[in-house]
């Protein structure tokens, strides 16, 4: 699924998702229709009828369910990435009223950091994976921060501050990393899809003397399930395809981040 939304463009995807849901549906209905006959399947309208409104309720709660899931763990990855900036300038502001040298050597990293972050993980959280140069410049910067050494209890407070942001920034990137592969296990998927062709399938069980009619109901179904997975895929991969997270948080962290300060 990762490797489909990245290498696939969002619309190919989209086109390729509609159009086999309508051709799967479409198809077995009219194959019904000519192997049993018109009369013979409009037999089944009524029974059926109660039966699909069933599974259509069944599996429209399961579509649902899922499309919040991935949406709601989008919006906190798109949090975790701002809460994540907001610690970097936080940090380097800081760092200006702490010993000079220790002070110094946390801006350098903490530049480091966040250059490195929207040029080499974005690219890699995008095929699910972290991006060890990042990793390097974090352990770099923990250990500028941990060898600070605070000489008045002023530095003291400010130093037991820093290394509370160091953790905020450590949380936040790890909750962006696990989010990066996917939050949805593979049988959920699984089950979406095995229901998605269940509920498809279900039309051929229908027969109506205007066929006009009934393919076009059964497009119509088709399209909307198709389109429900299509969020779904979209929203569960939040760095990966068209609709993607923003590195845009460290692009403003680092107009935030001026060499001294106050600034000019």
């Amino acid at each position: 699924m990762l490797h489909l939304m990245h290498d696939v463009p969002l619309w190919v995807t989209g086109l390729l998702l509609t159009v086999g849901a309508a051709v799967f549906s479409i198809g077995l209905m009219l194959a019904t229709r000519i192997i049993y006959g018109v009369d013979r399947m409009r037999l089944n309208n009524e029974v059926a009828g109660f039966k699909f409104a069933v599974i259509g309720v069944f599996y429209a709660v399961m579509l649902a369910f899922v499309v919040i899931a991935v949406w709601e763990d989008f919006r906190k990855t798109e949090a975790a990435v701002r809460d994540e900036a907001k610690a970097v300038v936080d940090l380097h502001r800081i760092s200006f009223a702490l010993p000079v040298e220790g002070g110094a050597e946390i801006r350098k990293h903490l530049l480091d950091y966040a250059n490195d972050v929207r040029e080499y993980e974005w690219p890699t959280m995008a095929i699910g994976e972290p991006s060890d140069v990042v990793g390097k410049d974090l352990d770099q910067l923990s250990r500028a921060v941990f060898d600070v050494k605070p000489q008045s209890w002023q530095e003291l407070a400010l130093y037991q501050d820093s290394l509370r942001l160091l953790a905020v920034m450590t949380d936040n990137r790890n909750e962006r990393l696990d989010s990066s592969d996917g939050s949805m296990p593979g049988i959920l998927w699984f089950v979406l899809i095995v229901g998605g062709l269940i509920t498809l399938g279900y039309p051929a069980f229908f027969g109506s003397t205007n066929l006009g009619a009934q393919i076009l109901m059964t497009a119509a179904l088709a399209q909307l399930v198709a389109l429900g997975i299509l969020l779904g895929l979209a929203f569960d991969y939040p760095f990966t395809g068209e609709v993607h997270i923003s590195a845009f948080p460290f692009d403003q962290a680092l107009r935030q981040m001026p060499p001294n300060w106050p600034p000019p």
